[in-house]
């Protein structure tokens, strides 16, 4: 349930830029903001490949983006497409062949920068494969591989330099009278990357993709990407997005969603609302959130679950959220449901009576038809 519109405050307002079809999924205007992840397997292990897509998947990835560097990859997509349920970006760098094969073999994007590809008859030829087998195309800006022309004229990577980059390519492809694309100009500082995006948005209308690149691990890597895509989300800037980190894609799929769903921007799962505890707690909040995120992971439905571990905090959070517990006395607590008090139930017994509740509640509101609307 949304309560935006008694809380203008919690609006977001996205920027206006134009749609583009990223194989079945709709990429820009108001569609909602894609999730995407990149396999870490070889390409030429097929079945390892799949298996990665298809998990990522089921964690929610609306589009995977796959490495092709070599034909033997080619050839291998040709295979991997048929196989998976969600768009495939194949990832190309400098070798115009393989932006070809790619989209022949049944990608539903290409990563690539047309101004470094080749000449222009090579430019033009991904461009006539990438349209006639309707495949978009993301311009994929890096701080880190930026053109000799460019950081010998700003004398370093920046984010002028970075969009200067980003509008070349663009020229490129608009200049073929293709406009099937989006664009990234990302970097591993926190501050360029939101520099450059922030002007790109005002210099562009094509839908974005955001990530800050090479972010690091899970937990060094999650908290940059919140922060750096998090303030450009606020914004209003952003369709699609990706966590990199040095980590599972699954792990990156996750933490987009959250980054998502603690904006009001997507929302899928279970939102957990949980106290850090304290010596006031009547329960091992910390053991008991763990092991409920573990268990409710099966629950695609969007609902909230609050586990506050005492009653100074407790009620007032369980009146916000669809299932709730409050730690009391005595080896007990109270349940809520739909934010009113409903009964008592043991430590003891908790976990598997708040699972028992979430799968309830889910389940009601599937009945009702509500998913789609959330979603």
């Amino acid at each position: 349930m949304s309560l935006n519109h008694i809380r203008p405050w919690r609006n977001i307002y996205r920027r206006k830029s134009r749609q583009i079809m990223v194989g079945n999924v709709p990429v820009g205007g108001d569609a909602p903001i894609a999730v995407q992840t990149m396999t870490n397997t070889l390409t030429t292990d097929i079945k390892g490949t799949i298996a990665q897509v298809q998990a990522a998947a089921d964690a929610g990835a609306d589009i995977v983006r796959i490495s092709v560097p070599d034909e033997a990859s080619s050839s291998a997509l040709r295979q991997i497409v048929p196989e998976v349920s969600v768009p495939i970006v194949a990832d190309i760098h400098f070798h115009y062949k393989r932006g070809i094969e790619a989209a022949e073999a049944g990608a539903a994007c290409l990563r690539i920068n047309p101004g470094n590809i080749g000449d222009e008859k090579r430019v033009k030829e991904v461009i006539k494969a990438a349209r006639d087998h309707n495949c978009s195309i993301r311009i994929g800006v890096n701080a880190g591989s930026l053109e000799k022309h460019l950081l010998d004229k700003y004398g370093e990577p920046c984010p002028d330099a970075m969009v200067e980059s980003g509008l070349d390519h663009i020229k490129i492809l608009q200049d073929n009278d293709f406009h099937e694309f989006k664009i990234s100009c990302k970097a591993s500082d926190v501050f360029m990357a939101a520099a450059a995006y922030q002007q790109l948005a005002d210099a562009t209308d094509a839908p974005i993709h955001l990530g800050i690149t090479e972010a690091g691990g899970l937990i060094s890597g999650t908290v940059k990407s919140a922060i750096g895509m998090g303030n450009l989300l606020w914004m209003g800037i952003g369709d699609t997005i990706r966590v990199s980190l040095s980590a599972d894609p699954v792990e990156e799929v996750k933490m987009g969603f959250e980054i998502l769903k603690s904006l009001g921007l997507r929302h899928r799962g279970v939102n957990i609302i949980s106290c850090p505890s304290c010596a006031r707690q009547g329960f091992d909040v910390i053991k008991t959130v763990e092991a409920l995120e573990k268990r409710l992971e099966h629950i695609k439905t969007p609902m909230s679950l609050s586990i506050i571990g005492c009653v100074v905090n407790g009620p007032g959070e369980a009146l916000m959220t669809d299932v709730g517990f409050t730690g009391g006395g005595a080896g007990s607590g109270m349940v809520y449901l739909a934010g009113k008090q409903s009964h008592k139930q043991s430590n003891a017994d908790m976990i598997e009576h708040i699972v028992e509740q979430v799968e309830k509640k889910a389940a009601e509101i599937e009945a009702a038809g509500d998913v789609a609307a959330a979603e």
